[in-house]
Parts: C-alpha cells; sequence; structure tokens
C-alpha cells in the first residue's frame, strides 16, 4: 500500500500528501518532554537500572521518580484563587525547559487507585525480609546492617513494581482476577507483594535471561514456594516477564494451550496491540491470524524512508518517523527493555529548545520566564477551580479547559502584551500538541488523569526509527494483509470476522482498531456492542496532529539542539509549525519535522501540500535569514494527513467534555468473553503512548487465556468433546474454523445429540417448533418478541431428517433471520447462507454456551406453564 502520493513542485524539491497516511503517532502527547538526567548520545538504554537492589547509603534515584511523578508540580497550597505572579527568573532560557503537560491532581477528582504510598520506615520491610528470607530478627536490638540493607532492597523492588504499573503493597485488579491468592489480605499478601516485587525486580536487573520460577526461591524461605509459584505464573501469563526477544525467550517452546486442540483466536489489527497480543498468544499455546487492511504491519508506528533524487545529493537519507515517534519515559516501559534486548541505542530527547517570534528575533528570556510561570499558574487555579466543583457539586460538572483557561487569563489580566500573548499561545499550542485536541474540545475535569502514571526516566528516540520494533514484533506471525474488515460477528460458538474479501473463523476475536475507526462505525459489530460501551467510544476523543517532514541537502539549524519553536502573531493558528524536531542525529541525514497542532492541524488538511511546503518554509526563513543563514529547498517532504486516513480518521485518544477515565475502561472490557479490545484508547494508565498499545495487547492476551481456561473447565464430562476449532483455508480461500459437537452415542450405535434436560425433552418441543422448513425447524425466545432476540435452530444432519433419530446439530439465530432463511430454497442453500451472512454455526448441544443454557432453560420454562 502507497502511504502517501507524492505530488511534484517547482524544482528542486517535492512533497508528499499522505493519503494513505503512514500510523498516526500515538505517544505524541508526551514526546516533548524531555528527561531531567542527560543520557550520551547512542547510549544503550539500560531500562531496568533501578532494578538492583540499592546498597547501604545509596538513594533510589529514578525508581523513586517514577513513583512520584508529580512531586514538581504539586498543587499550590492557597485555597482562594489569585492572580499568577509576573515575575520568575532563569539563568538561560533555552537550557533545561522542558516542554510537558504540568502534572495537576487532585484525588476527589481523579481516582488514585493503584498509586501507593509506601511504608515510611524500614523496619516493617526488615521485618518482612527477615521472615521470607529465614534471618532471624532479635528482639530488643537495633536491626543488624545487613536486615537494614535487605529491608532497602525490598523497597527498591517496590519501587520498580511502581514503574512497572503496579501499587507497591497491594494486589492490582488484573492479580485479584486471577485469583493469585485464595484469601485477600492477611500474611499471605505481603509476604505475595515481596515475592511478586523480587521476581520483577530480578527480571530487569536482566531482562536478556529467562527467569525462572525456582530462580526466585535462592533468596525466599522453601515454604514460600507456592506463593512463589502463583507470582511467576501471574506475571508470565501478562507478559511483565520473560516477554521480548532476548535469545533464551526466543527459544522457549510454547506452553501447552488451555485446551485441545489449541484454541483459535482473530487479531483485527497489526498495530503495537495486535502483534504483541500475537505474539504473547502464540507462546501460549494459542493459534493466531491477524488481519490488517494496510499492506504492511504498524499501525500508527510507521518510519518512512526519504530518499534525495536530486543528482547533486545523490546519497541522502534519512529515516523518518511519520507516527510514533518517542518512548516516553524509560523507567519501567516494555519498549525500553525490548530496545536493550535487541541492543538498539537510545538518543535521549535534550532539553534545550530556544523560541523565536514570528520575525527571527529569539524571545527575551526574562518575559519567556515571567510568561511561562504565568501559564503554569493558570493551570494551578484551573484545578483549584475544578477541585471546589467536586467537593460543591454532588455531580460534578464538565467545562471546556480551554474555557476555563481563558477565563482566568481574562479575570487576571494575563499576556497583555502582543508579545506576551504570543508566548501564552505557544504554551497553550503545546497543550494541545500534548492531547492531539484544540483546548475547547479537552475535560477540565479529567484532562491529566493519566499522569499519576507517566513513567519516569529519560525520553528517546530510537535510531534508524520505530519500525524497527514492528518488524521485530511481526516476524513469525501470520498476517492477513489487505483485509478491510466489515463486520464482527460473535455468539455463544465462536466468532467470524468479514472482510470485503473472505471471511475467518474462530473462537475468540481480538479487535485493536483505532479509536476513530470504532467511531466512524466502519466495522459493524453483530449483535451490536451494548449502549454503555458505544456511549464511551462517542464520548471519548481522538484527535489529530500532523507533520511536514523534511530532508534538506544539509543540517543548517544546527543539530546539537533536538526542539525549537516558533511563535505566531494569530492566536487561531498558534498551533501551525510551532514546533521542530530534528531528526539529524538519530534519522541518518538531515531531517527535520514541524508539528502542527490544535485547530490549526484540521486546517492543515484542507489546504494543498504545496501551500503547506511554502508556508513552512517561510516559516523557517524568517528565522535564519536574520541570523545570515540561507534555508536551501528541501530534497523531499511529505505532509501527514491523520484526519482522512480510513485506517485511523485521527492521531490518539484524549478525554473530551463529558468523558473521563473510566471510558477508557469501559471500551476495554471484553464482549461476552468472545470480543476483547485492545489498543492505546483501551488503556486508562497509558493511553496515546506506544507502550500503552504494547502493554494493552498483553493485557488481553491473558485475558484471553483466561476466558480460554473457564471455558475449558465447564467440559467437565469425559463423554463431551469441546467445540474446538482450528483455522483453514478451503478451496474458495475462506478461512474457516472447523467445528466438533457435543455428541453422544445410545445403546442402539445410534449417534444422537444430547437433548435431555430434566423432565423436558427438546425432542417433544421440536415436534411442535415455532417454525420449520426443510431439516430446520425454530424454537423462538418465549420471553420476547424482539427481531434480534435470539432463536434456538436444530438442523437434522443425514438421509433422514427430523423425527427420524438422525444426529441433530444445533445453532443460535435472529429472529429476524429465520424469515430470510425460511425464504431461501433449499437446505445446502440455506446452510451456506447460515454460515457466511449470518454467522452461526452447528454445534451440539451441550456446546451452546451460556447464551444457549439460559435460552433453553426460558424455552422450558415457558413450556412449563
Amino acid at each position: 500500500m502507497e502511504e502517501g502520493s507524492k505530488v511534484q513542485a517547482p524544482p528542486p524539491f517535492h512533497a508528499e500528501a499522505a493519503e494513505q497516511p503512514p500510523p498516526v503517532p500515538m505517544d505524541q502527547d508526551e514526546e516533548r518532554e524531555a528527561a531531567a538526567e542527560p543520557m550520551e548520545d547512542g547510549e544503550p538504554a539500560d531500562a531496568s537500572e533501578a532494578a538492583d537492589p540499592i546498597e547501604d547509603g545509596e538513594a533510589a534515584g529514578d525508581a523513586a521518580a517514577a513513583a512520584e511523578p508529580m512531586e514538581d508540580d504539586a498543587p499550590t497550597s492557597s485555597p482562594t484563587p489569585s492572580a499568577p505572579s509576573a515575575t520568575a527568573a532563569v539563568d538561560d532560557s533555552t537550557i533545561a525547559r522542558k516542554r510537558r503537560r504540568r502534572k495537576k491532581q487532585f484525588p476527589g477528582m481523579i481516582p488514585t487507585a493503584g498509586v501507593r504510598v509506601l511504608r515510611g520506615s524500614s523496619s516493617s520491610s526488615a521485618h518482612t525480609a527477615a521472615h521470607l528470607s529465614g534471618v532471624p530478627r532479635r528482639r530488643g536490638r537495633p536491626p543488624t546492617s545487613s536486615s537494614l540493607r535487605l529491608a532497602r532492597e525490598l523497597d527498591s523492588e517496590a519501587l520498580i513494581a511502581l514503574a512497572a504499573g503496579f501499587p507497591a503493597d497491594s494486589l492490582s485488579e488484573d492479580e485479584i482476577a486471577a485469583g493469585v491468592l485464595p484469601r485477600i489480605g492477611g500474611t499471605d499478601q505481603a509476604n505475595y507483594l515481596v515475592v511478586r516485587n523480587h521476581i520483577i525486580a530480578l527480571w530487569r536487573s536482566n531482562p536478556l535471561s529467562y527467569i525462572a520460577a525456582n530462580a526466585a526461591l535462592a533468596s525466599i524461605r522453601a515454604e514460600h514456594a507456592p506463593l512463589v509459584a502463583a507470582a511467576h505464573s501471574f506475571l508470565s501469563d501478562h507478559a511483565y516477564i520473560n516477554f521480548g526477544f532476548a535469545p533464551s525467550v526466543l527459544s522457549l517452546p510454547p506452553r501447552p494451550p488451555p485446551s485441545f486442540p489449541s484454541p483459535s483466536v482473530l487479531i483485527v489489527g497489526a498495530g503495537l496491540a495486535g502483534l504483541a497480543a500475537a505474539r504473547h498468544l502464540i507462546s501460549l499455546g494459542f493459534k493466531v491470524a491477524v488481519i490488517e487492511g494496510r499492506l504492511r504491519p504498524g499501525g500508527r508506528v510507521f518510519t518512512k524512508t526519504m530518499r534525495s533524487s536530486a543528482a547533486e545529493y545523490p546519497d541522502i537519507t534519512a529515516a523518518a518517523d511519520l507516527g510514533g515517534s518517542v518512548l516516553t519515559g524509560i523507567n519501567g516501559n516494555p519498549l525500553g527493555v525490548i530496545a536493550r534486548q535487541l541492543g538498539f541505542p537510545l538518543h535521549k530527547v535534550r532539553d534545550k529548545c530556544p523560541l523565536y517570534l514570528p520575525d527571527g528575533r529569539p524571545v527575551d528570556p526574562d518575559m519567556d520566564a515571567r510568561v511561562e510561570a504565568a501559564f503554569n499558574q493558570l493551570l494551578d487555579k484551573v484545578c483549584q477551580l475544578r477541585q471546589v466543583i467536586a467537593d460543591g457539586v454532588p455531580h460534578g460538572v464538565d467545562v471546556s479547559l480551554g474555557m476555563a483557561l481563558e477565563a482566568f487569563r481574562a479575570a487576571h489580566g494575563v499576556a497583555a502584551e502582543p508579545e506576551e500573548r504570543m508566548l501564552l499561545d505557544w504554551h497553550l499550542a503545546n497543550l494541545e500538541y500534548a492531547n492531539a485536541a484544540p483546548l475547547a474540545d479537552l475535560s477540565m475535569a479529567f484532562w491529566d488523569q493519566d499522569d499519576p502514571y507517566e513513567m519516569g526516566g529519560d525520553h528517546c528516540f530510537i535510531p534508524g526509527g520505530n519500525s524497527q520494533f514492528v518488524r521485530a514484533l511481526a516476524d513469525g506471525i501470520p498476517i492477513f494483509y489487505g483485509q478491510n474488515v466489515r463486520r464482527i460477528q460473535y455468539g455463544c460458538d465462536g466468532v467470524m470476522v468479514h472482510t470485503d474479501k473472505q471471511a475467518f473463523r474462530g473462537e475468540m476475536v481480538l479487535c485493536t482498531v483505532p479509536l476513530g475507526v470504532l467511531k466512524r462505525g466502519d466495522i459493524k459489530f453483530v449483535p451490536e456492542l451494548s449502549a454503555q460501551k458505544k456511549e464511551s467510544i462517542q464520548r471519548l476523543g481522538f484527535g489529530l496532529l500532523n507533520k511536514v517532514v523534511m530532508l534538506f541537502p544539509y543540517d543548517f539549524w544546527d543539530g546539537r539542539i533536538d526542539t525549537f519553536g516558533h511563535l505566531t502573531e494569530d492566536s487561531g493558528q498558534r498551533g501551525e509549525f510551532f514546533l521542530f524536531y530534528s531528526y539529524s542525529s538519530v534519522s541518518g541525514g538531515p531531517l527535520l519535522i514541524a508539528l502542527v497542532a490544535g485547530e490549526s492541524a484540521v486546517k492543515f488538511e484542507k489546504m494543498s501540500p504545496m501551500e503547506n511546503v511554502e508556508k513552512v518554509l517561510d516559516t523557517l526563513r524568517k528565522i535564519f535569514s536574520p541570523k545570515g543563514i540561507e534555508v536551501p529547498n528541501p530534497l523531499q517532504v511529505i505532509c501527514t494527513r491523520w484526519g482522512t486516513d480510513r485506517f485511523t480518521y485521527g492521531s490518539y485518544s484524549y478525554v473530551a467534555i463529558g468523558a473521563s477515565g473510566d471510558d477508557y475502561d469501559i471500551l476495554a472490557e471484553s464482549v461476552h468473553n468472545r470480543v476483547f479490545f485492545a489498543g492505546e484508547a483501551t488503556n486508562r494508565r497509558y493511553p496515546a503512548t506506544m507502550h500503552g498499545a504494547l502493554l494493552s495487547g498483553y493485557r488481553e492476551a491473558a485475558n484471553i487465556l483466561r476466558a480460554a481456561r473457564m471455558r475449558a473447565r465447564k467440559v467437565d464430562s469425559p463423554e463431551k468433546m469441546n467445540v474446538n476449532s482450528e483455522v483453514k483455508m478451503d478451496v474458495n480461500g475462506e478461512v474457516k474454523m472447523d467445528v466438533i459437537g457435543t455428541v453422544k452415542m445410545d445403546v442402539n450405535g445410534e449417534v444422537r445429540g444430547n437433548v435431555k434436560d430434566g423432565k423436558i425433552d427438546l425432542d417433544d418441543l421440536f415436534r411442535s417448533p415455532d417454525a420449520t422448513f426443510g431439516g430446520f425447524s425454530v424454537l423462538h425466545d418465549p420471553s420476547t418478541s424482539e427481531p434480534d432476540s435470539m432463536s434456538l435452530l436444530r438442523v437434522g444432519i443425514g438421509a433422514r431428517k427430523l423425527g427420524s433419530g438422525s444426529l441433530f446439530l444445533y445453532g443460535l439465530i435472529m429472529r429476524k433471520n429465520v424469515v430470510e432463511l425460511a425464504a431461501i430454497g433449499g437446505d445446502e442453500q440455506r446452510l451456506s447462507t447460515m454460515y457466511r451472512d449470518f454467522g452461526t454455526k452447528l454445534v451440539g448441544l451441550d456446546s451452546l454456551g451460556d447464551a444457549g443454557e439460559s435460552l433453553i432453560s426460558r424455552i422450558k420454562s415457558a413450556a412449563r406453564k
């Protein structure tokens, strides 16, 4: 698939408009945030540095920073809003300035479940450590140096677990759902948490080696072996350990499947979420098929190789990340672990970010400091306001963040001078970039609900681009490209995914398409999704960020910096080319990227690529010409158009007015353990990030495993056979699932469906069906007459038909489809239509699942009356 159509410009450059735009950036909301500590260019990431046990006298360092992401942005202590200060001092406005979202939280407004404060002293840690390791604690004496060191190690390991997404001193919701402990609380839970944190720390200290369960026992008493087994199993199932591309991990054989034959899972979308889920499911023993609409993997992560076509510069190339581009925090980030395993070098995004006025003059440092301080104080006032609303209004009220900021700005006379207003607009544009949305669309109450979970550590580029992750994840995965999914059907007996070319059948399906596609309704779900899930899909926002990617003949902008900013006189265009990223140090060539955010990103797509290229070059010349620096024509340009990409319809999610973090959770909920959802917009803690997408894929792989195990446990009779499936390609090119129904052999050797249940015989009920045609008979749900209600269908298989003692197979079908089926001539044509158009599959009676059992119960209850 062509990612962008080239537009010829007057020599010597040409521009590209991404009509099928490359994947949208999922982590752009954080990529402007630089890390606090320096890292040498190209230095390999050690995502687990904080995982080493802390020696006596050492501080928790990076792990502590990850544990307390809001410390430097605490709310102002004044309960009453006051005018923002107009003074602030900095030594150099271009050094150590972080372009970031403010971290403003109030417990009354935003749930803080999962954010825990570690115990204040190490005495309890020492006691638990001594108990688990078998070191006796002497009564009445101060702790020994060894016990204190062990206590510090426990606290260090708890911080590492916190950075990996766990509450440090309680069970996570997933651990509770998985039943890692027979009883919540007590000594067993306290010991389990120490064991769990220890295993995570072991893995993060060296993710190049597989961690076996017995490795943790080397430092834990043997009596706690069951806790080690439970923690290791949970962490492995959920890909918190032993994931990625270390040789010791890749060499492991797949685990035994949860049932035989291996359950089959269809995955819609080959982005980071889909690929992560596919790899993990295969390692768990599942059969997997990935269905992708594009002609490449990666989704919203795509690296484009740009090349010069000019004869005088024949060898200039560069790798440009047109989608997700920055690893936003290395501490705890699974992509940091994978980068270390694959030996990818990391380039820390440097803090220096000079700003320029429209005429090219650098912004006055003193004025910059005043406006930035005032901007942050405006956010403080908004946070105080929402806390007052939360405390005083029972059900809360939400307005736009932009409206609240403007109200406080006008009330306190902030940025009254033209240059000050331009500076303030720049910060507002940066905030719109952070959320891929105009401030007028952002929820004042919950726009930053994910901030407490932000991963700490450096923010980094991957030299050579993030498609290196994609290639590694996609290697060996069965992916069907060019398949545009139109419909997903599901029922108690499995799922069917219809594309514009063929149909795929499986036991479960994982949908990883972007929120923009779900909002558009391009994929039809049959039956429809619940009203609650559809409402969450519409409430959440899916924003837009665009880029102009330019390959130049040489670096004229000083590649020693990674970013510089540009101010505009028109507030309505504040997001147009407001920030430039230099990729010279990581792309292999002189590459410069201009960002377009907020309302400007929408207007950008209404203009021609040539107009946009001329405008960005004019902006660059205004900045550099006063310095005597000539801006050459670019050798190649790509203009992204995320909003019109039919595979995305936008860039990444945000919390719109009226939405909250709960909507991410609702979107992530599965439907009847048949249809599952993953992607950055299903990750409440890490939305709009690459690692958020990856983690959601691992999360749903674990949920699918749990569902398969539950389904396997329901088959408890030795006479029964599971409704198992295998993905196969038939002679017509249809990918389908072979089905084995639940059948029994009677004393006369006759194969019959198992149709007995208590004193009511379904055979008797089917002698007077609600509908019958050919070898088909139907019993409707007696509790409703809705056309979308389910009916029980029975089909006689073989030469003998109804009432002759032949093999009966059953299925669930909508009442309205029964009428259509009856109108078709011939049973063979009916069977074909039923499978192809209605998604009904025939199985044994005992394999109809919960929905089937419930329907049969209602039918029999009505018959008793």
